[in-house]
């Protein structure tokens, strides 16, 4: 069982992705996505990183909030 607290630098982490907040604000900077395209669908995830958002988002889970709030940010 995961008991990692989800947040946004430890689902950066849980990405592989720098999770600093300065690596954070760069990633937001570098990485738009268009209102019509859904947050597991955006060009820059890698498999493993589009299967753990699909994955979270369809269990409605406590990553799922934190998903929600990355994709506000990367609009």
């Amino acid at each position: 069982m995961d008991t990692t607290t989800p947040s946004l630098a430890n689902l950066f982490a849980q990405l592989g992705l720098g999770n600093k907040r300065n690596q954070i604000d760069q990633f937001i900077e570098d990485h738009k996505l268009p209102a019509s395209t859904p947050i597991a669908q955006a060009y820059f995830w890698n498999h493993a990183q589009r299967h753990f958002i699909e994955e979270s988002l369809k269990e409605d889970g406590a990553w799922s909030e934190i998903i929600d709030e990355l994709d506000s940010l990367l609009r």
